[in-house]
């Protein structure tokens, strides 16, 4: 059971209406890593937990990321507060209200659609999107996407505190940067308190593949680090001695019975391309300036290979002929 409190978490001070920032923090309401999204992420995570200290933390955190939407709506609310009620009341020139809602770096949908209100929608006007939600149901799995969905929003706080110089809306959003921190800590916490906690899931890797590092980027730019090189891995740089690494052929097969088997040859004998063919293509005849190399044909005798403004000028000189 869900009891609404009309007090915000954090107060709201706009010192004045900002239509364009406005847009700017629409992000953190609908967008990917919004609180709705981080909301909707946990709720449903926590339902689904069968442990009761994870479930617990799941649902206070879910509930609390709802009273950040609230604030981070009161925020646009409040910057908005001038289009909305111009918008509204019609009292602006047309050409002054067109500047206005253009100035505001929203999409006409969005101001005539929605009235300047708070939508479901991110800074491009997107809608929000379930998809937004990755929980796969296995704690360790989701911990680690929640600890990286807090990092992710707490960047997109700080750029959003970047690009206002508005005292009061600086402070509210250094507010919930802060708490995407906590967040991060208490899923950390969480995480390592689950015993073999990685790799996520039940199933053990492959003892033979899990500490092998494979350099299929060679070049400019090879560097050694903890992450490809020392006692904790196996390092592949000549690529062409072990792979496969399964020792196999490296092709693909599929066993069929006779009668799958006749169809296929059937079709690959139907498809068969003949190398020993080079006809005249499309491509031969229209080609002009740029299409390289082509196929003239003077019709009824040889082809030879012409560069295309070539090819373009003899057949002009044959229609000249004709």
């Amino acid at each position: 059971m869900f009891m609404h409190n009309k007090r915000l978490q954090y107060t709201v001070r706009v010192s004045e209406p900002n239509p364009r920032l406005a847009c700017m923090i629409m992000e953190q309401f609908g967008g990917a890593d919004g609180e709705l999204a981080a909301a909707m992420r946990y709720f449903t995570q926590g339902l689904g937990e069968d442990d009761l200290g994870r479930r617990d933390m799941l649902l206070d955190i879910a509930t609390e990321e709802l009273s950040h939407l609230e604030v981070v709506g009161s925020i646009v609310t409040m910057l908005n507060k001038g289009l909305k009620a111009q918008l509204a009341e019609g009292q602006m020139k047309e050409a002054d209200l067109y500047m206005m809602i253009g100035a505001s770096g929203t999409t006409a949908k969005e101001s005539i659609l929605f009235g300047g209100a708070p939508a479901l929608c991110d800074s491009a006007g997107v809608p929000w999107t379930a998809a937004y939600v990755d929980s796969r149901g296995e704690p360790t799995v989701d911990l680690r996407s929640n600890i990286a969905a807090e990092a992710r929003a707490k960047i997109v706080y700080e750029r959003l505190i970047n690009i206002t110089d508005d005292p009061g809306i600086k402070d509210a959003l250094g507010f919930l940067m802060t708490r995407e921190i906590a967040h991060q800590k208490s899923f950390e916490k969480a995480l390592y308190a689950i015993e073999n906690n990685f790799p996520s899931g039940k199933l053990p890797g492959i003892e033979r593949y899990a500490s092998m590092y494979v350099n299929t980027s060679q070049g400019d730019g090879d560097t050694n680090g903890p992450w490809n090189s020392g006692e904790e891995w196996d390092r592949i740089d000549d690529l062409e001695e072990v792979m496969p690494v399964d020792g196999g052929d490296g092709l693909a097969t599929v066993k069929m019975g006779a009668r799958d088997m006749k169809v296929v040859a059937k079709m690959a004998d139907r498809t068969l391309s003949d190398p020993a063919s080079d006809p005249i293509t499309g491509a031969d005849l229209g080609a002009g300036p740029g299409a390289g190399r082509t196929k003239n044909a003077d019709f009824g005798g040889a082809a030879s290979i012409q560069e295309a403004p070539a090819v373009a000028e003899a057949a002009v000189k044959r229609a000249r002929k004709r």
